[in-house]
């Protein structure tokens, strides 16, 4: 026991720990920085950088770590590159670690769900903001345990540098070992003083992902307040969702707004759709055609919504309504036609060209429209508030005390002023699709676009989402383009009906003209599916499966 204490205080072994901790740090820092350009390579849109960082990955993953140490020491002088033997560890430690950190990497930006970053670009955030704000958070929080797990395998693994001279802890063991013939009270000690070591990287991995869990109490420390993320407030006792609003939905003094454009249940239907021939054009659509490989899904598709109308598309499902939504926030591409909002094409500079990410990010947060989506895509790391006031201070550049502000209005009106500091997965469904309209309003969209805004929720949630969006469309006199099957919330919202079939539009009209009296029969055909109440025309032997 003396000897085993007297080994374990040994200077000779001490400084083997030095040169153990020097060539494991070199290889980690190396390793990660190498990662990073490698899994940066492999996400990338160029596939010749994918597939070079393919190729490296291929051949340092494919050799033995002791063959690249002899590399860097032995080889590296024929070419007028002379390390020292713990510069030589280190750098072969981190070209040996990189691609297995850069797949790490790799799969925690894979793993984040893609709605999120969609929504981010709906919002406007160029790839640079959508990656620190968004995706890095999120993927650190799935990447620490394995990149701890690594970092314990990078200092076992410096071990190998001693067949390159370099005096480490484990060839410093053996030559004490070899020297004394007390085999095991040396190699005891040894193992103990790495266990310590590995011991205190296992430690780091656990106050990190105990800074970054987030249902925990905010930490009031500097540190906390320079992560990328707000944390919520107070402890949440349950995963559950919490309690909803005792009044239940939102009463209509707290939604509409100042300024809003006429009420639309104030004005009979003709005279609001004569009033709104003389508005000016907000969404114009022209010949749209998109496919998916051979599959087309909008087939020379026109529409035009003027500002202040509220347009309900219907249709069955494959019609092509999703699509159509997403390609006026150009979230997706097409083959043929063009889309104007506000007057102006977006996507496009006035060449003609095709914008990049970063300038189309930059355009959709200044034309302004407005995305919500199925699966609400709120930002899972953030709060109710932050999902609301962080892309107001990342894309608009207002101070953190007015997007707390205007996220805090916006929170009120939708009926969760209470829910400020929850996280999304501790809200029911109707709360997070609030949440959702309330991010989308918050810069003041010129268009708001809705896609299925309820088909995600459970029957008994459905009402208090249509109820915030009716008010929205009644009383704020907002543009909006929604895709919904509720018929009877399209016939008490909409101005218009638009029915969708095959890609293009079969029938469109005053929405109580369309539901009450379809002239069309797949209209007709879709409505009597749906179980509308309408005075349906004869069948026709034209009518196709809705």
């Amino acid at each position: 026991m003396d000897l085993f204490l007297h080994y374990l205080s040994l200077p000779y072994l001490l400084k083997g720990i030095g040169f153990t901790l020097a060539v494991t740090g070199l290889g980690l820092a190396g390793g990660l920085v190498v990662g990073v350009v490698l899994a940066s390579m492999q996400l990338s849109r160029f596939p010749l950088l994918a597939a070079c960082a393919r190729g490296y990955s291929i051949i340092f993953r494919g050799t033995p770590l002791i063959l690249q140490m002899v590399f860097a020491y032995n080889v590296l002088p024929l070419v007028g590159i002379k390390l020292t033997a713990i510069a030589a560890g280190g750098l072969a430690l981190a070209l040996n670690e990189a691609p297995f950190i850069a797949e790490m990497l790799r799969s925690g930006v894979l793993g984040v769900d893609r709605g999120q970053v969609t929504a981010g670009q709906a919002l406007g955030m160029t790839p640079g903001v959508l990656m620190r704000r968004v995706i890095a958070p999120q993927a650190i929080r799935t990447m620490v345990p394995a990149l701890g797990s690594e970092s314990v395998s990078a200092l076992k693994n410096s071990s190998l540098a001693s067949v390159i001279a370099v005096e480490e802890l484990t060839l410093r063991s053996t030559q004490l070992a070899s020297s004394t013939f007390d085999f095991f009270s040396v190699f005891c000690a040894s193992g103990l003083i790495y266990l310590v070591l590995t011991g205190g990287i296992s430690l780091i991995q656990l106050f990190v992902e105990d800074v970054l869990d987030l249902d925990k109490p905010a930490p009031k420390s500097r540190f906390a307040r320079l992560l990328p993320w707000r944390r919520v407030k107070e402890a949440t006792t349950s995963v559950q969702a919490g309690p909803e609003e005792p009044s239940g939905t939102p009463s209509p003094d707290t939604v509409g707004h100042a300024g809003a454009a006429p009420a639309k249940a104030a004005m009979s239907a003709g005279e609001r759709s004569e009033s709104l021939t003389s508005h000016e054009v907000a969404v114009r659509v022209t010949g749209l055609c998109k496919s998916y490989g051979e599959q087309p899904v909008l087939d020379g598709l026109s529409l035009i919504v003027r500002t202040g109308e509220v347009v309900a598309l219907l249709g069955p499902s494959g019609s092509g309504k999703s699509t159509l939504l997403r390609c006026i926030s150009h979230l997706d591409g097409w083959d043929m036609g063009q889309i104007h909002v506000g007057g102006k094409r977006l996507g496009y500079l006035p060449s003609g060209q095709l914008m990049t990410q970063h300038d189309l990010a930059n355009e959709r947060a200044t034309v302004g429209v407005g995305m919500v989506f199925q699966q609400f895509n709120l930002f899972s790391h953030l709060t109710a508030l932050e999902n609301i006031a962080g892309p107001l201070r990342w894309v608009h550049g207002m101070s953190r005390e007015d997007a707390d502000r205007r996220a805090r209005e916006l929170l009120e009106r939708v009926g969760l002023s209470h829910r400020v500091d929850a996280l999304p997965r501790h809200m029911s469904g109707g709360q997070q699709q609030r949440v959702a309209i309330a991010r989308a309003l918050a810069p003041n969209p010129s268009v708001l676009l809705l896609d299925e805004p309820t088909s995600a929720l459970d029957p008994e949630l459905v009402n208090e989402v249509l109820d915030v969006i009716r008010r929205l469309a009644v009383e704020d006199g907002l543009t909006m383009i929604i895709s919904t099957h509720q018929l009877r919330f399209a016939e008490e919202v909409a101005d218009r009906v638009v029915f969708l079939s095959g890609g293009s539009v079969v029938e469109a009209g005053p929405a109580h003209e369309v539901l009450k009296r379809p002239r069309h029969p797949l209209t007709a055909k879709f409505l009597r599916v749906m179980g509308a109440n309408t005075e349906l025309p004869p069948p026709s032997t034209h009518e196709l499966t809705a």
